[in-house]
């Protein structure tokens, strides 16, 4: 079997190595010629994971025809924003009839399209029944050490998920299937915001009780605007939904925690994201689920205070009290 991913991004590069174990050759396009020449060189991505080496199986590229010439499963691991642009590219050379799987935690600025929704858009129909989506409580460097790591591969269509859950099953790296497509991204995204907030309390000092109601009316959130777009509640508290939610929100590898906490202490947004080598998703999808509480009517007041701070330049101070002040209601009220 041949695997292609697109994306060396640490992600990518992680899930390649997991391919890997699987497939006589992986195929790993990257943007920068310094990954491509040292993956092949090195055996090592020493721009997005440093010290850990590269199974020999996986050949880097800089050409997404080579990338994806007899490709029998594509990954797709581009940041969110960068994925229409890097799919309307590399169509041409999209085999047909294999799965295509999305990685990508974010929802698209503007569109408010989920990643599958995106690969809808961009691509012929005849390529829809084989998109999938992969995630879950999944740090890349943990990922590509070989630690024990768990996640959901999603697919309308059953065989699909089967396809990619038999692709990558390693004995560090285990996979459920499932057909909530919705829900599964929602979680995925949605989460990142979150991810933000709780770093911003750890920023100012305020301790675990915090971080805990963070975590837990942030899936909350999640959960009530995945269900208004059709979700199965039941994702929402599994391992795309709470699962990589208490990871993102308590980690030290998380990107999306690290702006949090940055922004905590009081530091700019543009500053702490001038010095990060990848992207924070949860920046940008705090945006989209302002968008979405708009369009939706579905109250999502953390989500709210975060794209507050990060768009408005609102203090993360003052987004407490706003949250701690909100109208008394039951707890179950909305969910």
């Amino acid at each position: 079997m041949r695997g292609c991913v697109i994306g060396a991004g640490s992600f990518g590069t992680a899930l390649a190595n997991v391919l890997a174990v699987n497939c006589e050759e992986v195929r790993l396009w990257a943007r920068e010629p310094s990954v491509v020449e040292a993956i092949n060189t090195a055996h090592e991505n020493t721009t997005y994971l440093k010290g850990i080496p590269i199974s020999e199986r996986v050949r880097a590229t800089s050409s997404l025809e080579e990338a994806l010439a007899g490709a029998e499963m594509v990954v797709l691991a581009t940041p969110s924003h960068a994925t229409r642009e890097v799919v309307a590219k590399a169509k041409p050379y999209l085999p047909r009839h294999v799965p295509i799987v999305t990685v990508a935690k974010g929802i698209e600025n503007e569109t408010l399209l989920t990643m599958t929704e995106l690969l809808e858009d961009c691509l012929p129909e005849e390529f829809h029944p084989y998109i999938a989506v992969l995630s879950g409580p999944s740090f890349a460097k943990e990922l590509a050490r070989r630690m024990p790591t768990v996640v959901t591969i999603a697919s309308h269509w059953d065989k699909v998920a089967l396809r990619v859950q038999k692709a990558l099953q390693t004995e560090t790296f285990r996979s459920y299937t499932s057909t909530d497509v919705v829900g599964v991204q929602y979680g995925g995204a949605l989460k990142n915001v979150i991810a933000i907030a709780a770093g911003m309390a750890d920023g100012l000092g305020m301790g675990h009780n915090a971080r805990a109601a963070i975590i837990t009316r942030g899936l909350a959130e999640i959960t009530r605007l995945a269900v208004r777009k059709g979700a199965n509640p039941l994702t929402l508290s599994g391992l795309s939904g709470m699962g990589d939610l208490v990871l993102t929100c308590t980690g030290e590898l998380s990107r999306n925690r690290h702006v949090g906490v940055e922004l905590g202490k009081g530091r700019k947004l543009p500053d702490i994201l001038a010095e990060m080598k990848e992207v924070a998703e949860g920046v940008k999808t705090a945006r989209s689920a302002r968008d979405l509480e708009i369009k939706t009517g579905v109250e999502l007041p953390i989500c709210h205070q975060v794209y507050l701070i990060a768009y408005e330049g609102k203090s993360a101070k003052s987004a407490v009290v706003d949250l701690m002040t909100r109208q008394p209601k039951s707890e179950l009220a909305g969910v």
